[in-house]
């Protein structure tokens, strides 16, 4: 396979619609999330209400995730996209009503995190479509490492919006973030008929199809293992809860927390920018080297090496943890058209529990011992997970390998 081109990727036109509206959906979401707590806090003056009421945004990406992304291979994935789009511009330009009651606000808010599901799945179901082969790689990096500039300019534009327009203002000017979205697709992405299955596969039911996906990765060893690669990032991603209290321990404050949160995302836009750098074949063999690799910086927390080290520490994690780029491309172009979405709502579940999870567990260790601790016993879990994955990656690799070669 030859490598491509970052000229090749953006010169097809459906990608740059795609990107464009990805862009625009993150932004959006943060937007969202900015808005909800500065309007939480206006309401009740309460810290832990506003943090609760944010903590909830999340939650429909475990709950509805796998729920919701089958609807992106049973519909025309382009007409998935534009009509979730809408409804998310309708949701949050209702959000912007003053006389709605919080609870009211908080559930419309809760449905607009719910309707990026079906939107993810269709459109990381697309992209294979548009970008054939290793394009669809660099097309994915270059979507990803604009998704964590895109989230940083939803939060600064976010505020930003909520001074200068005010609460309601700002929603609206979210609600516009989603119908330029839609646009985009609509005029830029070529309608396609609902993924074709297997001629002797009968459709199923939409929550046998659900069970399908889930099946299709857990009895495949290639996908079970990038997914559990994926969840790697359940260990090292601890990094985010404890870096306020690890400052803290290593004798810093606000600031050095600051630091050592962007870090991690900072080396991770470097990382995925390298990785393209190599060949497809040399991206695949190292997925297994770098999860551990991923992990290993965190070990060396537990000597409390003081606020500089540590920003290179968690900076060469954020830099190793760019596998996910090759893997979870890998994943995708190894999943059959018409169960995409499906296996995307699976994986996505998988990584976004195994962080909740993680975080959490980091949480009670720290409590038990120290934060920095707390770091060094998950880096060092995690470098042992990662091990046996990229053992089972490798073995999978193999297995594929051998059934080519026998046809």
């Amino acid at each position: 396979m030859d490598k491509a081109r970052w000229r090749d990727v953006f010169g097809h036109s459906e990608f740059r619609a795609l990107f464009l509206a990805g862009v625009l959906s993150v932004v959006g979401d943060q937007l969202a999330r900015v808005a909800l707590s500065v309007l939480v806090f206006e309401r009740t003056q309460s810290a832990g209400l506003t943090a609760l009421a944010y903590a909830l945004t999340y939650v429909p990406d475990l709950l509805f995730g796998p729920l919701l992304a089958g609807f992106a291979d049973r519909y025309p994935r382009r007409r998935v996209m534009i009509i979730t789009d809408l409804a998310r511009a309708v949701l949050v330009a209702a959000m912007a009503i003053n006389a709605l009651p919080l609870v009211v606000v908080i559930s419309l808010l809760v449905a607009l995190q719910a309707f990026g599901s079906p939107f993810n799945a269709a459109r990381a179901a697309t992209l294979p479509v548009v970008l054939p082969d290793d394009h669809y790689v660099l097309g994915k990096a270059a979507n990803d490492m604009v998704v964590q500039f895109s989230q940083v300019l939803g939060f600064g534009t976010g505020g930003l919006a909520v001074v200068a327009v005010g609460t309601s203002g700002g929603l609206l000017l979210d609600s516009l973030t989603f119908l330029l979205s839609a646009v985009f697709i609509a005029v830029g992405v070529r309608a396609r008929p609902v993924p074709a299955r297997i001629s002797d596969e009968p459709k199923r039911r939409y929550f046998k199809d659900l069970a399908a996906g889930a099946s299709l990765v857990a009895r495949t060893p290639k996908l079970r293992s990038l997914v559990v690669l994926a969840t790697v990032a359940g260990f090292y991603v601890t990094v985010e809860g404890l870096a306020v209290p690890y400052a803290d321990e290593i004798g810093g404050g606000p600031k050095a927390a600051g630091l050592l949160l962007a870090a991690s995302p900072a080396g991770a836009v470097i990382g995925m920018w390298l990785i393209t750098l190599w060949s497809p074949e040399r991206r695949m063999r190292f997925l297994g080297p770098l999860a551990v690799a991923a992990c290993v910086p965190l070990v060396f927390c537990a000597l409390k090496p003081g606020l500089a080290v540590t920003v290179v520490l968690w900076g060469l994690s954020g830099l190793a943890s760019a596998y996910h780029l090759p893997a979870s491309a890998s994943f995708v172009q190894a999943v059959p058209d018409h169960q995409r979405g499906q296996a995307f709502g699976v994986a996505s579940t998988a990584l976004r529990t195994s962080q909740g999870l993680g975080i959490l567990l980091a949480g009670l260790l720290a409590e038990r011992f120290t934060p920095s601790t707390a770091l060094a016993l998950m880096g060092a879990a995690g470098a042992l997970v990662a091990i046996a994955a990229g053992a089972a990656w490798r073995r999978a690799r193999r297995i594929s390998t051998d059934i080519v070669k026998s046809r």
